[in-house]
């Protein structure tokens, strides 16, 4: 089914021509025609399957001409998604005289503020940045008939949910108002109901599991080998970009230092770092001027790097969802794509509850004549362990870590 089916005015359908779009994806085909009835839609779907374009382009539809108050509000969790939800709209609408406007922190209010006083259509915004701008009275939302709160559950997680009612609360009750999440915990749920009027629910895909596209393994290791594990890796797989996933900011950095000095071209993205820096990390990363991005939690969501041959876990994630989200990055739009995992003992009862999560069994791998250091993770696996061995393995805390090991009967 083309765009043209679903109802799309011409001059819509002249930017997403123009944007290199032909067949709209499940998502779209879904969401566009509720929307364009005037539903209020809560859409589910995994990343990369093209949401932004599923509210974009029939809210585009809906505005007809310019007028000088912004009539649309498109709430995002990170600087880094609204700048991307602001070139999506901007592509869209280049045949229309709509205007457009992102506003975020960690830049000056000064371009912010202009744009806000020459007047805009569509106001995509974070909700701290936003809040300041309404306290010193330089937007208001009242003409406001369209929001959308997109990446829901990660604005949980960053605890902007209170910083997101107030923000509701300035705009007209008479709305349509759209959410788009990849997990609806009981938090949302409630935003849910106090927010929206009998919406529709739209779900794409298995919401706990990742896509079927992505092939993904565990690779268990020794503490110590962890980064040389890493590095072989690098150099047996064939890959064209990879994303390598740390726990914390600082293990970032190191690890970004570590492929730097094997000579791979590198780039680091995490909250720590300034917005021209993330930018050009990004930047750099799309056009393959760097192969390998190393980065936070920050990169797993709703970024837009479409072609990522690979990921590498170098640490496991401590909460299932982000598994799925940060391995979800490769294998986007139905492309085939290699997720890895290391696991020292100590993650033992992470990857467990990831399994669970998702309702599987992760292989473990070995690299082929690749000398490890041994590892008691090694004895899940071995032949004749007993029949439920990994069922029986337990995790006991020690001064200096975990032990991974079957579980012993105690003494009575």
């Amino acid at each position: 089914m083309p765009f043209k089916s679903l109802g799309l005015p011409e001059r819509i359908l002249q930017g997403v021509r123009a944007a290199g779009y032909t067949d709209p994806m499940p998502i779209q085909l879904r969401v566009i025609p509720l929307y364009l009835g005037g539903a209020d839609v809560i859409g589910c779907a995994q990343t990369g399957t093209g949401k932004t374009a599923a509210f974009a382009l029939p809210i585009l539809s809906l505005l007809g001409s310019h007028q000088p108050r912004p009539r649309v509000l498109v709430l995002e969790p990170t600087r880094e998604l609204a700048a991307q939800v602001e070139t999506a709209f901007r592509d869209f609408a280049r045949f229309t005289d709509l205007r457009v406007a992102v506003i975020y922190g960690g830049v000056g209010y000064g371009r912010q503020n202009q744009a806000l006083k020459e007047g805009v259509d569509i106001l995509v915004a974070t909700p701290g940045r936003l809040l300041d701008h309404l306290r010193q009275g330089n937007c208001r939302l009242d003409a406001v008939r369209h929001v959308i709160l997109d990446e829901a559950d990660r604005m949980l997680d960053m605890g902007f949910l209170p910083d997101v009612r107030r923000i509701l609360e300035k705009c007209p009750r008479e709305r349509q108002t759209s959410l788009f999440s990849a997990t609806i915990p009981p938090q949302i749920e409630s935003l849910i109901s106090w927010a929206m009027k009998k919406p529709q629910t739209v779900e794409i895909g298995v919401r706990r599991s990742p896509a079927e596209t992505v092939k993904h393994v565990i690779y268990p290791v020794a503490e110590s080998q962890k980064s040389d594990l890493l590095l072989e890796l690098l150099k047996r797989v064939n890959y064209d970009s990879v994303i390598v996933f740390c726990r914390t900011k600082d293990r970032a950095d190191r690890i970004a230092n570590l492929l730097k000095r094997h000579q791979h071209a590198v780039t680091v993205l995490h909250s720590n770092r300034t917005q021209s820096e993330r930018e050009l990390a990004l930047r750099g990363f799309r056009d393959g001027r760097f192969e390998v991005l190393v980065a936070t939690d920050i990169a797993a969501r709703g970024l837009d790097l479409v072609e990522v041959s690979h990921v590498v876990n170098f640490d496991v994630p401590q909460h299932p969802e982000d598994y799925v989200h940060r391995i979800g990055r490769t294998g986007r739009a139905m492309a085939a794509g290699d997720a890895f995992t290391l696991m020292v003992a100590e993650d033992a009862p992470h990857v467990f509850a990831i399994e669970r999560f998702i309702g599987q069994k992760i292989p473990r791998q070995k690299l082929d004549a690749y000398s490890y250091d041994y590892t008691a993770l090694f004895e899940q696996d071995r032949p004749g362990a007993p029949a439920g061995y990994p069922g029986k393995v337990r995790a006991v805390r020690l001064s200096g870590g975990y032990y991974c090991g079957p579980a012993r009967r105690r003494r009575r």
